[in-house]
C-alpha cells in the first residue's frame, strides 16, 4: 500500500585520502579555530593554509578582514571564480574542539552547504585525535541535513552498515546505499539542491579503522534519529495505531529484531486496561508492540567478569508513549494546543528508532522495547472523567482528566515489563506534561528516577550524546495528591493541591514499577521544535535516540 510516507536519509559520507582540490565537489570546507590568547582573528589550519596558497588566497588576511572568530557556529563563504570544482570555499569554525563544539560545527556547515549539495571537508591530521569528536562532527552534519519526508517514496532501512568501497577512491561510503544515492535531493532540475547529500572527509588514511568505526557509528545514530523524526512528522491522518505498529514490524524485521504485536482483542483479554480505555474513543483501536534485541554480554562474551556472569546478560526494557493523536479526549484540548499533537508519540518513536540501531552498533546485552500505541479521541465510547479503570496487574485508577492519558498507557507497559520480563532496569520516554516545559524549557528534558546509579548513567549519556537532561525530585510529600476515594490511584494530582504536575505524573508511574530500578524521561518540551536550531530541525526532533544509544552502549552494573 502506498500511504505517501517517505523516509529521509542522512548524507553519504566517504573517507578520501586524495588532494583537496581534486575531490570533485562544488564546495571545499576548511576548518578554522579561535585565536590564541589575546585579540586577533580566527586562524586556519596548516593544511588549510596550503590549500589557500594553491588557490592564490591569503587566508590569514581574509579571516582578519572578515573579523572571523573561529567559533563553532561560524561559516564564511568565499566564491572562487573557478571553471571547475571547487567553486566555493567554506571557512568553518571549530570552536573549542570538544565533542559539543564539533557537533555544532558540523551542523553549521550542513545548513550552509545545503545550497550546493556536496562538500569536502579538510582538517589537520590532529583534528580528529579523539574519534568521538569526528563522530560528533559527522552526526551534527547528518542531523542538520534532515528534511521532512515528502512524496511517494518509501523509507529505506534505517539500519545500513558500511557500504562497499566507492569506485576509484578505495574509501568507504558510510550512509546511503548506491540506490539511495540516485534519489531526488529535494530540488527541481532548474534549482539548486536543498539538502546536503554527500560529504567527503579528506583524511591522511582512508583505511584508518578508528575513523571508519566513528563514521559507521555516526551513520547508524543519524539514521535512527532521522527515522524517529520521520515517524513523528507523519500526519495523524496516516499515522493510526495500526499504521505505526505496521511500520514497527517492517523496521524490526529489517534490523533483525524480534517483534510481536498485540491488537485490541488481545489487549482487552490480557488486562491492558489503560491502553484499552484510552483507545475506546477512536475508531482506530490501540496496539502494543514488543521489540526484542539479543546482544552479547555487557562485559563481552569472552571477557565477562564473574560478577556479570553470575548476573547473566543484563536486560533493559524501554517503554515509549505512542499516542498517535491526542485530542485530550472528553477533557478536550484547546485548538492551539491540539495542533502539534501528531507528535505525541515521540517517546515510542525514539524507542523504536533506537532499537533498530542496536544491531548496527553491536550494543551489548538484551533490550526489550514496548511501544504503547493509542489514539486519544472523543466519541460515544470515549473514556469519561470519573471512570475507574483497571491497568495491567490489577491497579485501579480513577480518571479525573482524560487528557492525562499518556500515563495510563505507560502504566500498562511498565507494570507488564516489571512483572513478566525480569528487567534489570526500566526506562520510559514520554511527551507527558506541559509542566515540564514550564520548568525546563524546550531544550532540556526532565529526568526522574528511583535509582541514583541509573539516573547518573542516563545523565552522563545525555551529556555525551549532546542532549540535555535535568534530574527532578520524586517528592514523597506530593504522593497523597494521587489518592482516590474510589480507586487505588487518581490519574492527576487532585486530593492535595501541590501543583508540580511533572512530579505527580512521575510519582504515578512509579506506582507500577514493582521496585525495579526505573527512570522516566519527560520529553514534552524537547520532542518538537518550532525552528531549526543547530542539529535540531523544525518539527519532531527525535530527542532521546542519541541518549538511549549512548547509555545502552555503556550501561554497566553499579559497583
Amino acid at each position: 500500500m502506498d500511504d505517501g510516507w517517505a523516509g529521509s536519509h542522512p548524507p553519504t559520507v566517504r573517507l578520501w585520502a586524495g588532494k583537496p582540490l581534486e575531490a570533485g565537489v562544488p564546495a571545499l570546507a576548511l576548518l578554522t579555530r579561535p585565536p590564541g590568547e589575546g585579540s586577533g582573528s580566527a586562524v586556519v589550519t596548516s593544511a588549510g593554509r596550503e590549500v589557500g596558497e594553491s588557490l592564490g588566497l591569503d587566508l590569514d588576511l581574509l579571516l582578519a578582514a572578515e573579523r572571523a572568530s573561529g567559533n563553532q557556529t561560524e561559516v564564511i563563504s568565499v566564491p572562487l571564480g573557478r571553471a571547475g570544482p571547487p567553486t566555493r570555499l567554506l571557512l568553518v569554525g571549530s570552536g573549542r574542539r570538544d565533542a559539543a563544539a564539533w557537533r555544532a560545527s558540523g551542523a553549521a556547515l550542513a545548513r550552509r552547504a545545503a545550497s550546493v549539495g556536496r562538500v569536502a571537508v579538510l582538517a589537520d591530521p590532529d583534528a580528529w585525535v579523539d574519534p568521538a569528536c569526528l563522530r560528533a562532527f559527522v552526526e551534527g552534519l547528518a542531523l542538520a541535513a534532515y528534511r521532512q519526508p515528502t512524496g511517494p517514496e518509501r523509507a529505506a532501512s534505517p539500519v545500513v552498515g558500511m557500504d562497499e568501497p566507492g569506485s576509484g577512491s578505495g574509501a568507504p561510503d558510510i550512509g546511503r546505499t548506491g540506490a539511495d544515492r540516485t534519489c531526488d535531493d529535494g530540488a527541481g532540475d532548474d534549482g539548486p539542491p536543498k539538502v546536503l547529500r554527500e560529504v567527503t572527509m579528506i583524511v591522511p588514511d582512508s583505511d584508518d579503522p578508528g575513523l571508519r568505526a566513528s563514521l559507521a557509528a555516526a551513520d547508524a545514530t543519524a539514521r535512527a534519529v532521522h527515522l524517529a523524526r520521520d515517524l513523528i512528522n507523519t500526519p495523524s491522518l496516516v499515522k493510526s495505531p495500526a499504521w505505526f505498529a505496521d511500520r514497527a514490524v517492517e523496521l524490526a524485521r529489517v534490523a533483525g529484531l524480534g517483534v510481536h504485536v498485540l491488537g485490541p482483542e488481545e489487549l482487552a483479554e490480557q488486562g491492558f486496561g489503560g491502553l484499552t480505555a484510552v483507545g475506546e474513543g477512536s475508531v482506530r483501536p490501540p496496539r502494543l508492540v514488543r521489540l526484542t534485541y539479543e546482544g552479547a554480554s555487557a562485559a563481552g562474551s569472552d571477557e565477562a567478569s564473574s560478577d556479570t556472569a553470575d548476573r547473566g546478560i543484563r536486560h533493559v526494557v524501554l517503554v515509549g508513549k505512542g499516542i498517535t493523536f491526542d485530542s485530550g479526549g472528553l477533557s478536550l484540548k484547546p485548538p492551539t494546543s491540539m495542533a502539534a499533537m501528531k507528535t505525541d508519540m515521540a517517546g515510542a518513536a525514539a524507542v523504536l528508532a533506537a532499537m533498530t540501531a542496536l544491531p548496527a552498533l553491536d550494543v551489548p546485552g538484551r533490550v526489550t522495547g514496548l511501544l504503547c500505541i493509542a489514539e486519544n479521541m472523543i466519541g460515544g465510547a470515549a473514556l469519561r472523567p470519573g471512570d475507574v479503570i483497571t491497568c495491567w496487574g490489577g491497579t485501579t485508577v480513577e480518571v479525573l482528566n482524560t487528557d492525562a492519558e499518556g500515563r495510563l498507557v505507560l502504566a500498562d507497559g511498565i507494570a507488564y515489563a516489571a512483572a513478566t520480563l525480569a528487567p534489570d532496569a526500566i526506562v520510559d520516554l514520554a511527551t507527558l506534561t506541559g509542566a515540564i516545559t514550564v520548568a525546563l524549557g524546550r531544550r532540556t528534558a526532565g529526568l526522574f528516577s528511583s535509582d541514583d546509579a541509573l539516573a547518573g548513567q542516563l545523565s552522563a549519556a545525555a551529556q555525551a550524546a549532546g542532549e540535555r537532561v535535568w534530574r527532578l525530585p520524586l517528592v514523597e510529600e506530593y504522593r497523597p495528591a494521587l489518592e482516590s476515594g474510589v480507586a487505588d490511584l487518581a490519574n492527576i494530582g487532585n486530593a492535595l493541591n501541590v501543583s508540580g504536575g511533572s512530579i505527580t505524573a512521575a510519582l504515578f508511574l512509579r506506582e507500577f514499577t514493582g521496585g525495579v530500578p526505573w527512570a522516566h524521561l519527560d520529553i514534552a518540551g524537547t520532542a518538537r521544535s518550532d525552528s531549526d536550531d543547530g542539529e535540531i530541525s523544525k518539527g519532531g526532533t527525535g530527542w532521546g535516540v542519541r541518549t538511549l544509544l549512548e547509555w545502552l552502549a555503556s550501561w554497566s552494573y553499579p559497583d
